[in-house]
């Protein structure tokens, strides 16, 4: 009796471009989170005003929303995996020049070309998953969106301890190591497709002339901004980002206010960033096992309601209760990472998905934390801001809703042109 065939290996043949996809993700913070920590002794050596340190706060949402729009278009004049390559050297360029700068303009200068790359990588990395693990989707979002709560939690606790040993350029700067070390398995991929293309030239140009060609490229049939699909997304994309960089700019001040240090402010920061590691890995499987997830988004929605009302109305009465639903309240993001792949039939698709979602979701919530400061400075407390947060918060739930439902984007947008 002939033995079974064996069982083909799932990760075979792509665990460098996991690699690669996972440390992008990697990268994909630092750059925002490695600053707050030291933004006081930064402030006194480029003379940053109150102004342009509250801009720093708006910068990275802006910069996401702009150059993750653009990133679906340079994906498609030099391919994806290139455009990786380019958004880690973005990232890695502008981290180290503006650690070496002495200026205000400068540092918020080449802080915008840091957050280029990475916004240009919020944008590519599900498509890449889409492309190269069609049939691992959910773990591998779920992998990709731990690495990423991994880059948001690590600056902040180490931050402090390099700039008070090392100074604060070497705190800032060191981290493009990061995005360098991130560019080597992109690099490897790009060589290699570059010789299988060349060696498909020549196996071409020695057959027959009747040969059939390749499949060509497949080509969108529709405008992404005409789908409902896509701007539920969007929404739902951009109120989940509204209120999360809203805790990241206010949560210690919110804190402080209630009679709590300035360190114990920061702590509790922390906290808010590393509790997205298990929603990291929970939210995107739930999403490939269940053919509508709004529960997962109403759950992780409730979990922010509860969190605001506990730290509004009695904020020491269980504190930490508040922070660890607050700090689980984000989860619906890497839910939205797997659903954008889980929407689309194919790779471009769900790189136009990405972009688009992104892009507006991004600029829909970078009022956010410019809004929440005024509201606290005009009504001398934070029942406007949590009152406004908790209105976004219930936009967030409708737009979810059309966004879970078990719909296609291929089949939901317009043709391009009419018969």
């Amino acid at each position: 009796m002939p033995a079974p065939p064996p069982v083909p290996a799932p990760w075979r043949g792509r665990i460098l471009v996991l690699l690669g996809i996972l440390l992008v993700a990697l990268n994909l913070r630092i750059a925002v989170a490695s600053v707050s920590p030291i933004l006081d002794v930064v402030r006194r050596d480029v003379a940053l005003s109150a102004a342009e340190a509250g801009l720093l706060g708006t910068v990275p949402v802006v910069s996401f929303a702009l150059f993750g729009s653009l990133a679906p278009l340079v994906a498609r004049r030099i391919g994806l995996e290139p455009s990786l390559v380019l958004a880690m050297l973005l990232s890695a360029a502008g981290e180290v020049v503006r650690s070496t700068t002495e200026t205000s303009a400068g540092f918020l200068g080449w802080s915008v070309i840091a957050l280029a790359g990475m916004g240009m990588g919020n944008v590519l990395l599900p498509p890449t998953v889409k492309r190269y693990f069609p049939d691992r989707i959910g773990p591998v979002t779920a992998l990709y969106s731990v690495s990423m709560a991994i880059s948001t939690a690590t600056p902040p606790l180490l931050a402090v301890p390099l700039a008070a040993s090392l100074g604060w350029r070497v705190s800032l700067g060191s981290w493009a190591v990061v995005a360098l070390v991130a560019t080597v398995p992109w690099l490897v991929v790009v060589l290699r497709s570059v010789l299988a293309r060349g060696a498909l030239r020549e196996i071409l140009r020695r057959a027959p002339q009747d040969t059939p060609a390749l499949a060509s490229r497949h080509r969108g049939a529709g405008r992404v901004w005409r789908s409902p699909l896509a701007w539920a997304l969007a929404v739902t994309f951009g109120m989940n980002s509204l209120n999360t960089y809203v805790l990241l700019a206010w949560l210690p001040q919110m804190l402080v206010d209630v009679g709590l240090g300035a360190e114990v402010g920061g702590l509790w920061l922390a906290l808010f960033a590393i509790l997205g590691l298990p929603a990291s890995l929970v939210a995107p499987m739930l999403a490939v096992r269940v053919r509508n997830p709004f529960v997962v988004v109403a759950v992780f929605a409730s979990c922010f309601v509860l969190g605001y009302l506990g730290l509004w109305l009695a904020p020491l009465a269980a504190l930490p209760v508040w922070m660890v639903l607050l700090g689980l309240g984000p989860g619906t993001f890497p839910l939205l990472l797997a659903l954008i792949n889980l929407r689309t039939r194919t790779s471009a698709g769900a790189s136009s998905l990405s972009g688009f979602a992104q892009g507006v979701g991004y600029a829909l919530s970078a009022a956010g934390p410019v809004l929440a400061g005024v509201l606290h400075e005009a009504t001398g407390g934070w029942a406007a801001t949590f009152a406004m947060l908790l209105a976004t918060v219930g936009v967030l739930v409708v737009a979810g809703a059309v966004t879970c439902r078990p719909v296609m984007l291929e089949d939901t947008w317009l043709p391009r042109t009419r018969s």
